[in-house]
């Protein structure tokens, strides 16, 4: 049995305590109880409670109605807001999310039951410990997620709780008990009635897990297939190369997983980093060619790849942001420059100055789950091209238009029209300019320009 110290913030300690002297229950309620269990900092804490919810807002001078139908009133304090819920029994599920009806419930356990894994059914408040009804604690200390009651039951009410117990297996690295296991299988299908933004959450926290190669435990349960089919098809297809050891699919879960959190500035690289290698040989199915010495290669499919990638994070309803930079990483992924100044400047403006250091992390990664042929000649051109990019950044190479010593405002004055001219001559201008850093002086530029127009 896990050992216990739970300390409870000072405002749950006061929602809970105000709850109480008016003469109801309240209980810290769900994960921030379960990571407390696990020595892990809770992200949230969310109150459960006896409480109906006009009888919460009567306690507290700022409450919101955030959920006030299915129970749920968030508490204001110090511009912090925590959710207060009803003690509830739950009804039919008719969209896989959400319950017809709720029906209030004095009795803590009923509300207990109605959550979906034991380890998120515990409830906690200092005067009587844990209320621990389904065997949290003990499934905790086993590393176990287990449905509350009936897997299929749990499952059937939210189709999403499939994805979230592979998710969590993922976070704790934990396994998934048999029955459970089983139900999640058997309903994977009706993961398609959920809503692509709900995918997309649990979809980064299982990425930006220890263990993002658990992806392949998607596929073997039949989960990719029905919210990443493309991943299905990389499983699908081997590589006889002398540069892979795995097939593709395996070897896009060994590169997330050889990307470590601490090697990233922080969470936001992470995630694209993570998507990124998730996505970077969706493109290879599709390009399989095999030689006649039966060696496969995938020509071009990083341009393939790159399409994909797009056309998966649109369908998941990911941000404009994240679409471009992860597009990026997977279109130039597979293109080292030589090792020299001006290929190394050239390949910064071909993908972008802001991701090229998230691009050099990438490559390493990817290395790292490839086989171990030509493996140090590999990371030695890698530390030759990272050595190169910092020595152009710390000096200050221009390597991008917005850089370059002249604009079009420059070239406008010097007699040239506004139009697509104009463009061209800047961008050949900066061509100029990557070759030869030391042409980036606006008198030089001026005389290039008079030059290139005759």
């Amino acid at each position: 049995m896990i050992e216990y110290n739970i300390a409870l913030p000072e405002d749950v300690k006061f929602i809970i305590e105000t709850i109480e002297n008016a003469g109801f229950e309240a209980y810290a309620v769900g994960g921030c109880v379960r990571d407390s269990l696990l020595g892990r900092s809770p992200d949230d804490w969310d109150i459960t409670t006896s409480a109906k919810p006009t009888e919460v807002k009567e306690l507290f001078r700022r409450t919101v109605d955030t959920g006030i139908q299915h129970g749920t009133v968030t508490v204001m304090l110090k511009e912090k807001g925590y959710e207060v819920t009803t003690y509830r029994i739950d009804g039919e599920y008719e969209d896989s999310r959400h319950p017809k009806q709720v029906e209030f419930t004095p009795n803590l356990k009923e509300d207990l039951a109605r959550r979906d894994f034991t380890i998120n059914a515990m409830a906690y408040n200092e005067r009587d410990g844990i209320v621990d009804e389904f065997g949290g604690m003990d499934d905790l200390a086993k590393g176990i997620i287990r449905a509350v009651g009936f897997a299929e039951s749990r499952f059937g009410e939210d189709a999403l709780r499939i994805f979230r117990a592979f998710r969590f297996a993922a976070v704790l690295n934990f396994d998934i008990a048999e029955d459970t296991l089983l139900a999640a299988r058997k309903l994977a299908p009706t993961l398609e009635r959920i809503s692509a933004e709900r995918i997309n959450i649990e979809l980064t926290k299982l990425l930006m897990s220890d263990n993002p190669d658990h992806i392949i435990r998607l596929y073997e349960n039949g989960i990719t297939a029905v919210m990443l089919p493309e991943f299905d098809r990389c499983m699908k297809t081997v590589q006889n190369n002398p540069h892979h050891c795995y097939n593709v699919g395996e070897h896009i879960a060994h590169s997330m997983k050889a990307l470590k959190a601490e090697e990233t500035e922080d969470k936001d690289e992470l995630r694209i980093l993570r998507f990124a290698l998730l996505l970077h040989d969706m493109g290879k199915p599709e390009t399989k060619t095999t030689d006649k010495l039966g060696i496969d290669h995938f020509y071009g499919h990083e341009i393939i790849g790159e399409k994909i990638a797009v056309d998966v994070l649109k369908r998941l309803k990911s941000d404009n942001n994240t679409i471009d930079r992860v597009r990026r990483l997977v279109r130039w992924h597979d293109t080292r420059p030589e090792t020299t100044e001006k290929s190394v400047r050239k390949s910064v403006n071909n993908v972008g100055e802001d991701i090229y250091p998230m691009l050099l992390k990438f490559h390493r990664a990817d290395i790292a789950a490839q086989s171990d042929y030509k493996r140090e000649e590999k990371i030695d051109i890698e530390n030759r091209i990272e050595q190169i990019y910092h020595d152009i950044i710390e000096r200050g190479d221009c390597i991008s238009l917005k850089m370059l010593s002249v604009n079009g405002g420059d070239l406008i004055a010097a007699g040239m029209k506004p139009g697509k001219e104009l463009g061209e001559v800047l961008k050949g201008l900066l061509e100029l300019v990557l070759e030869d850093p030391s042409c980036n002086e606006k008198e030089i530029l001026l005389r290039k320009v008079k030059e290139i127009r005759g």
